[in-house]
């Protein structure tokens, strides 16, 4: 009889300041914590990276964007298998949609699980 063996766990990061996405692995609530998780992760396979737009007081998701960009700008992008946008506040999710969209990056719009 032949026995499944599981694969590695997959990595699923989320940058939200409410939700608490119970799928992901790890969560960051401000953009500088989410910046700092991306760069934890530079060198691994992100499967998932959930990104809600507007963060709480003046933050927002764009900081991580911006970094997003700048890696993928200098011929090293963040290798992640789909960024799912689940904001609230469509102008700014479709403004992360298509700035990571430009850069290659495999983005969809979605309801924050």
């Amino acid at each position: 009889m032949h026995q499944f063996t599981p694969g590695p766990t997959p990595i699923i990061l989320a940058i939200d300041d409410l939700r608490a996405l119970p799928r992901a692995t790890r969560i960051a609530r401000t953009s500088r914590d989410g910046a700092q998780l991306l760069q934890e992760h530079r060198d691994a396979f992100i499967d998932e990276l959930w990104l809600d737009h507007d963060l709480g007081g003046d933050d927002s998701i764009m900081p991580v964007v911006t970094l997003l960009e700048e890696a993928a700008f200098h011929g090293r992008p963040f290798h992640i298998g789909t960024v799912y946008v689940h904001s609230a506040n469509p102008i700014g999710a479709e403004t992360v949609v298509r700035s990571l969209s430009h850069w290659k990056y495999h983005v969809r719009r979605a309801a924050a699980q």
